[in-house]
């Protein structure tokens, strides 16, 4: 398989060419999506009973920093970093966090946590005035980082992902961590196409509220 293509999306991806998400990536009753490897995490609990999943945050993560496919994303996410592997990881190796899916550099998904299950992705956040977004969220980390584009392995797979969340749950609106954590946070970074983005994954007007006269 060619090494994936990074930069925006090409031409072609607008206007929809991921025009249904493929069966494999709806969750099932139990919150899992077939098509993505499953790597559970102990880091989760439970949402508050009769709250609604209508919101999907999107991440960038790269362990180390800057790099890619070390594996370290799934070690931290499992408890299981080793801080000797790196000087980063002494300072975040016992800090328990947690995202619903990753989408690494050639696109496979990871899931960790069942949709159903609240995961601690956003931290510290507001929707719209609404606090606590991991209450009502489900988190996609994008093997990335600020500085770096995506590839384009990684804008297909995860618009096919959203479009299948659409599906299932009552999601209303995308946001990115930055947006629900100004001043805290800055991911997924001005990389991230959300236009193209958007187009791919079919979203209707509306469901950007952040990007309204951004780009």
């Amino acid at each position: 398989m060619p090494p994936p293509t990074e930069g925006a999306m090409p031409e072609h991806v607008h206007g929809g060419a991921v025009s249904s998400a493929p069966a494999a990536f709806r969750p099932d009753p139990a919150g899992w999506v077939p098509a993505a490897r499953r790597v559970p995490s102990p880091n989760f609990d439970a949402r508050p009973a009769g709250l609604p999943v209508d919101l999907v945050v999107i991440h960038n993560i790269s362990l180390p920093p800057g790099q890619f496919g070390s594996g370290d994303i799934e070690a931290f996410f499992q408890n299981r970093l080793d801080p000797s592997r790196h000087p980063f990881f002494a300072t975040i190796h016992e800090v328990r966090v947690s995202a619903h899916f990753l989408v690494t550099r050639t696109g496979e998904l990871v899931q960790f946590v069942s949709c159903l299950d609240r995961a601690w992705h956003a931290g510290q956040s507001e929707f719209l005035s609404r606090p606590r977004c991991n209450d009502f969220s489900i988190g996609i980390e994008i093997e990335g980082s600020d500085d770096q584009p995506f590839t384009l392995a990684q804008y297909h797979t995860a618009a096919a992902l959203v479009r299948a969340l659409l599906a299932a749950y009552p999601v209303r609106a995308l946001a990115g961590h930055s947006d629900i954590a100004p001043g805290r946070k800055t991911d997924p970074g001005p990389h991230f196409d959300w236009a193209a983005f958007a187009a791919a994954a079919g979203l209707a007007s509306g469901m950007l509220p952040y990007r309204k006269g951004r780009p």
